[in-house]
C-alpha cells in the first residue's frame, strides 16, 4: 500500500531564485520511531500504510506521488550578525496540503541530507534533537501556543559525527508554512524587487489576504508575534535561538534547537549553549523579536513607491510593538494569577505580578509549579518564606474580590505540567538505548497539561541538583 497525501503545492510554483530542487538523499535502514496519527487524519493522509512503509517515506527513501522536493532560500541575521545566504541546510520541503480543516500546511524533512545551502554540513540530524523537536513541539501544541507540529520520526540505520558518534534520525515538520523573517531579508538584500513582491504576494495570500499594503502585512505580523512571545513567556518558554531566519511570519513556533523551558523562575535565564551574552534569555525575547520584526520592517519598505518617504509609519508600527507585547504579557500573566481586567488597574495589576515574581525570584522557587499552587488549596505552602507570601497574599485577595471563577481562570492559564529538561534527556538516553517507553510516557501525558495527573506527578519535580540541565543545544 502506497501513502496518499493529498498535495497542492505553491511555493514550488514560485520562481527558481526561491528555492534549489532536491531530492532526499537515502537512508541505510529506516525504522519508524513514532507517527502522529491524529496529525496525519488533519492533513488529509487516507490508507496509511505499514509502518515500514511510513518509514521509507518519512525518511526519504521513497518520494510520494505528487511531491516537488525543494530546499528553501533565505538569508538572516544570526546573533546580530547578516548572514546573506543560508537556506534550508538540512531540510526539504516535500510539499502542501490542505487539511480537512481548510488550512494549507507544509510537509517538510529535517535531517533528510546536504542540500545546495549546507555550508559543508552533512545536511543529517541526530536521534536526541529529532525527538526533542518531537516531543516539545507537540507540547507547545497541546499548550495552545501556535507551533509547527510533528508528523514522524524516523532513525536511519546510520551514524553521524557531532563530538561523537551518535544515531541518525529523521522529523517530519509540519507548519503554516516555512516563510521567515530571512525569506524576505534574502531578497531584500539582492535587491530583487520583483523576488520581493512575489514573496510579499505569496505571504499576503496564503497567510494574511486582509492584508492591503506591504505595511498592512508588517502590522499583521506584528500582532502574530507579540502574541506568541507572551504566550511563551506565560509557560516559561525560552526558544533559544531567536535569529531572524527563525522568525516565522504566520506566527508560529519554529525550529526548536537549543530551546527549554524553566525550571527556578529568573528573568535572565539562558540556556542556549551557543548564547553567551544573554541576546535570547528570557526577559530579552520582546526586544529580540521586535529586533527583527524591524528587519522585515526594512524590507517591506522597499516595495514602497518612495521607500524613503513611506519610512516614518513602518518606524511607528514597530516603536508600537513593545507595548503590544506588554499589553499581552499582561492578559496571560493576569489570568495566571485569577485576574481580568479593570478599568485603571493596568499599573496596578502590573506591579502585583511583578511583586509576585520578586519574591519567587528571590525564594528560587520553581516557575510551573509555584503558579500552579496557586489555584491549589494551599498555596502559602509553596513558598519558602511565608510571612512574605502572607503580606502579597493579603494584596492578591483583595483584588480578586469581585471576580468570578478565578481558579478555574488559573488553572486553565496555569500548566500541571511542561516538558522538563532533565526528563527530556532521560527520555533522549533512552531511546538512544532502544527504549522509547519514557518518549511515550512523556507524549501521553503532555498531551494534556493543564489537567492534573496525579499518577504521573513524578514529571513534575524540579530537578534535583545532579538533575539540572544547565546547557541545551542546536542539533536539528
Amino acid at each position: 500500500m502506497t501513502l496518499q497525501i493529498p498535495f497542492d503545492n505553491s511555493y514550488a510554483a514560485l520562481p527558481p531564485a526561491f528555492y534549489s530542487r532536491q531530492v532526499p538523499i537515502p537512508v541505510a535502514a529506516p525504522r519508524l520511531l513514532a507517527f502522529n496519527r491524529p496529525l496525519a487524519d488533519l492533513l488529509g493522509l487516507s490508507d496509511l500504510p505499514d509502518e515500514a512503509a511510513l518509514a521509507r517515506i518519512f525518511s526519504g527513501n521513497e518520494v510520494p506521488a505528487g511531491a516537488t522536493p525543494l530546499a528553501q532560500a533565505y538569508a538572516g541575521h544570526q546573533f546580530g550578525g547578516f548572514s546573506p545566504r543560508l537556506g534550508d541546510g538540512r531540510a526539504l520541503l516535500l510539499g502542501e496540503t490542505l487539511g480537512t480543516d481548510g488550512l494549507r500546511r507544509d510537509i517538510a524533512l529535517k535531517g533528510s541530507g546536504p542540500t545546495p545551502y549546507s555550508r559543508r554540513g552533512d545536511g543529517r540530524a541526530w536521534m536526541g534533537p529529532v525527538l526533542r523537536e518531537y516531543v516539545v513541539s507537540e507540547a507547545m501544541y497541546a499548550l495552545g501556543i501556535p507551533t509547527t507540529r510533528a508528523l514522524a520520526a524516523v532513525a536511519t540505520g546510520e551514524t553521524i559525527y557531532r563530538e561523537t558518534a551518535l544515531p541518525g534520525a529523521i522529523l517530519t515538520r509540519v507548519a503554516q508554512s516555512h516563510i521567515r523573517v530571512g525569506t524576505f531579508e534574502y531578497f531584500a538584500a539582492r535587491g530583487d524587487r520583483d523576488g520581493l513582491q512575489q514573496l510579499y504576494d505569496h505571504t499576503r495570500a496564503r497567510h494574511y489576504p486582509e492584508a492591503e499594503t506591504p505595511l498592512e502585512l508588517l502590522q499583521a505580523v506584528i500582532a502574530r508575534q507579540a502574541s506568541l512571545i507572551a504566550q511563551w513567556m506565560a509557560v516559561g518558554f525560552i526558544h533559544g535561538v531567536m535569529n531572524t531566519d527563525n522568525c516565522q511570519v504566520a506566527g508560529e513556533t519554529i525550529d526548536y534547537g537549543p530551546c527549554a523551558f524553566m525550571d527556578t523562575w529568573h528573568p535572565d535565564t539562558v540556556y542556549s549553549s551557543i548564547d553567551h551574552q544573554g541576546r535570547y534569555a528570557y526577559s530579552n525575547q520582546p526586544h529580540a523579536v521586535t529586533w527583527n520584526l524591524a528587519k522585515l520592517a526594512s524590507a517591506l519598505v522597499s516595495l514602497e513607491a518612495d521607500p524613503q518617504a513611506a519610512v516614518p509609519p513602518y518606524q511607528q508600527a514597530i516603536e508600537a510593538m513593545p507595548g503590544q507585547i506588554t499589553a499581552q504579557w499582561l492578559a496571560r500573566f493576569r489570568a495566571k494569577i485569577g485576574l481580568t481586567a479593570r478599568a485603571d488597574s493596568d499599573t496596578a495589576d502590573a506591579q502585583l505580578i511583578a511583586d509576585l515574581l520578586d519574591l519567587m525570584q528571590a525564594q528560587k522557587l520553581d516557575f510551573t509549579n509555584t503558579f500552579r499552587a496557586l489555584s491549589g488549596p494551599a498555596p502559602r505552602d509553596a513558598f519558602l518564606d511565608r510571612d512574605a507570601f502572607d503580606g502579597w497574599n493579603a494584596r492578591w485577595q483583595a483584588r480578586l474580590v469581585g471576580e468570578t471563577t478565578p481558579q478555574a481562570r488559573m488553572e486553565a492559564a496555569n500548566p500541571w505540567i511542561i516538558p522538563r529538561n532533565h526528563r527530556m534527556e532521560e527520555m533522549i538516553s533512552a531511546a538512544v538505548a532502544g527504549d522509547m517507553a519514557p518518549f511515550h510516557r512523556l507524549m501521553e501525558v503532555l498531551a494534556t497539561p493543564y489537567r492534573a495527573q496525579p499518577a504521573q506527578s513524578s514529571l513534575t519535580l524540579p530537578p534535583t541538583e545532579d538533575q539540572i540541565v544547565p546547557a541545551t543545544y542546536c542539533g536539528t
